[in-house]
């Protein structure tokens, strides 16, 4: 089967949803299928405005649907709602092509926070664009349920994972600051509330990792927290394998894939208990949750690390993978092949395994 990814989020920018999909291709490698992407790559491309680093693609008239023609692919997923995701969505509806979708970001709160566009606008826009495919894809309960409350007809959950290889505890990392190391690890944004953390009166030291449009301001207003700048793969696991817990002040994520690779890491979690943190901790003893942040921090302390990494190896890219291939059958875009003849019936594709 070949499935094609429309999306506006790919590389040079480094969030979660990149992440995301690159991890999804390489697992769904394994369950016998295979990911192409439509990307703004080759497009030219404009800055977003007040957010310099993110750049939505300006396709040429007719691009996006000549690339959908030449991939030629069976099912067709759209991840953002963007330029090159509009022109998918417009493709699939003109052509009679069904297509699934997935609700990375909270485009309302972000958009909210920086131009003066009421939320019910935008998520007024927002169910108009994924009420038209087949089915959209969300990552934890919590964020089905409000979905479904906000009128998106058909959600489905789509659980993410975590390469436990590259994120994994290392003893003896250190990287030469006062113990305890607080570190957070993301895009240094005004929708992150990074600044709940750095205000934070806390032993030891605080790090962060990431870069955005925030980080001259913030990095000026706090001398004394060390800012490292993006960092990826090796150099972004040692640095989580270097502190003493990870800290999570985001109101608005819809998942963190950050909370997953600090708990492979054996990092306990301090954050503020908002439906998507809850969803991902669970009730694993492995998070403080607390309105109250830096009693949060300082209780995350005494989680220890061995429960954190078990708790991180039950989430995988491979379960995640099936999830997605299941929720594409679910929604009546793609069907498996039937059993060869002679195999009982027990023995379907792993395809379909939820």
């Amino acid at each position: 089967m070949r499935i094609l990814i429309a999306t506006d989020a790919w590389h040079p920018q480094v969030n979660g949803v990149v992440r995301t999909l690159r991890s999804l291709a390489a697992a769904v490698e394994s369950l016998g299928a295979s990911i192409a992407f439509l990307t703004p790559e080759g497009m030219r491309t404009v800055a977003l405005p007040s957010y310099p680093s993110i750049r939505l693609a300006v396709p040429p008239p007719g691009a996006v649907a000549r690339r959908i023609e030449a991939m030629a692919p069976d099912v067709v997923h759209i991840a953002t709602e963007g330029p090159i995701g509009h022109l998918a969505r417009r493709y699939c509806l003109r052509t009679g092509r069904r297509f699934t979708t997935s609700f990375h970001t909270r485009l309302a709160d972000y958009a909210a926070a920086r131009w003066p566009i009421p939320a019910d606008v935008t998520w007024g826009w927002l169910r108009w664009f994924h009420n038209a495919g087949s089915a959209t894809m969300a990552a934890t309960p919590s964020l089905v349920d409000e979905l479904q409350g906000r009128g998106f007809r058909k959600v489905m959950r789509w659980p993410r994972g975590v390469d436990v290889s590259l994120f994994r505890p290392r003893p003896g990392r250190d990287l030469g600051l006062p113990r305890p190391v607080f570190l957070s690890v993301g895009r240094v944004a005004v929708e992150k509330n990074l600044e709940a953390f750095l205000a934070l009166d806390l032993p030891g030291s605080k790090v962060v990792v990431g870069d955005g449009p925030a980080l001259p301001a913030l990095a000026a207003a706090h001398p004394e927290v060390r800012f490292l700048g993006e960092r990826h793969g090796e150099a972004l696991a040692e640095v989580y394998a270097a502190a003493d817990v990870f800290v999570f002040p985001s109101r608005t994520d819809t998942f963190g894939l950050v909370l997953l690779e600090a708990l492979a890491s054996g990092l306990p979690v301090a954050g503020l208990p908002v439906p998507a943190t809850r969803d991902v901790v669970g009730d694993a003893p492995v998070a403080v949750l607390d309105d109250d942040l830096r009693a949060a921090c300082l209780a995350a302390l005494d989680i220890r690390s061995e429960p954190c990494r078990a708790y991180a190896m039950t989430l995988t890219w491979e379960e995640s993978a099936r999830r997605f291939l299941a929720n594409l059958q679910g929604a009546g875009v793609w069907s498996p092949p039937p059993p060869a003849p002679g195999r009982r019936e027990e023995r379907r594709s792993h395809l379909v395994r939820a």
